[in-house]
């Protein structure tokens, strides 16, 4: 069984990055399992020195649900030109934990005009020590078509690029 936790950039209930997560939930293999973490607009404020005693309830569940995830699969938009704020507080709460590194990590993009988010997001992760897979890393144009996960899923044109992602992430898995 391989286990992935999908980390969704957008707060939005009806994001297209989310619909494209779950999409990939359908898509999968058998045998590979799914958890949507779904808690990045309730986290704290990072704060270094709230580290130093014990982390907040919501941190400790995000610390331990990437530690008990075998990949990560990660949709994120982009605000203004950059990864949005509230996901950057996601990521900053990892940084001094030892569940992040080396973590195989796919990177959905819902709109291939969100360059400028996807390279500081994957500079980001990498400077964490987080193993980005560049084969798993897809963009799909969703932005304004209102699909939902089954409708992205069904997709002729859509779904053989999730399967090359999520292949190319499950190989990744599959050779540590």
């Amino acid at each position: 069984m391989v286990h992935v936790l999908t980390l969704c950039g957008s707060l939005r209930a009806a994001s297209s990055n989310r619909s494209l997560l779950r999409a990939a939930e359908l898509i999968a293999p058998a045998g590979v399992t799914f958890e949507h973490y779904e808690g990045i607009g309730e986290l704290p404020h990072f704060n270094p020195d709230i580290e130093a005693g014990p982390l907040p309830v919501r941190v400790a569940t995000l610390r331990a649900r990437v530690d008990n995830a075998d990949a990560l699969l990660i949709s994120c938009p982009e605000y203004a030109r950059g990864i949005p704020g509230a996901f950057k507080n996601a990521l900053d709460w990892l940084v001094g934990g030892h569940e992040f590194p080396g973590k195989p990590i796919a990177l959905f993009n819902a709109s291939p005009r969100a360059s400028d988010a996807q390279s500081q997001l994957r500079l980001v992760l990498t400077t964490m020590s987080g193993r980005v897979v560049d084969e798993a890393a897809i963009s799909v144009a969703l932005i304004a078509k209102g699909m939902e996960a089954g409708a992205i899923a069904a997709d002729p044109a859509l779904r053989p690029t999730i399967e090359t992602g999520l292949a190319a992430l499950l190989s990744a898995v599959q050779s540590d």
